[in-house]
């Protein structure tokens, strides 16, 4: 990838560069990446970023890379009902720098909710979720996902 496509001293930039994210799943202009263990909020937890590195997130990336990023943020949600039980899901996003966001590249929490997980999900939730899944999630997400394309 070029340097216009990459940010040198972003974190999933150089995921991307590396091949070394725990991929769900990965297309032209976005991907999608189970966070770092210990970091999710729930079972199926995903990240999902435009291959394309933009500095403040939804203000700063162009129109086909967010709307292929958003494409792939409602294939996971979608997958996420239909593989992993999930009654309802949070897409959380912080963009620009007075957002509380924690990168910066544009990226996109996709957070599937169960049964039991209370109402602390707005705007972020505080709390973690207990549901036990049959199966490993990423694993889950990835075959509905590549059956859906």
């Amino acid at each position: 990838m070029t340097a216009r496509l990459l940010a040198m001293d972003c974190v999933f930039c150089d995921l991307l560069a590396t091949d070394s994210a725990q991929w769900v799943a990965k297309e032209q202009a976005a991907v999608a990446f189970s966070p770092l263990p210990g970091s999710e909020i729930a079972p199926g937890h995903t990240l999902v970023v435009p291959r394309r590195h933009c500095d403040l997130g939804v203000l700063d990336v162009g129109p086909d890379d967010l709307a292929a990023t958003s494409e792939l943020v409602r294939r996971v949600a979608r997958a996420m009902v239909d593989a992993l039980g999930a009654t309802g899901v949070c897409v959380l996003n912080a963009s620009g720098p007075g957002s509380g966001r924690s990168l910066d590249h544009l990226h996109f929490h996709v957070v599937p909710r169960y049964p039991g997980d209370g109402d602390d999900t707005l705007p972020w939730p505080t709390g973690r979720s207990t549901h036990q899944l049959d199966g490993d999630p990423r694993s889950l997400l990835a075959a509905v996902l590549m059956s859906t394309s």
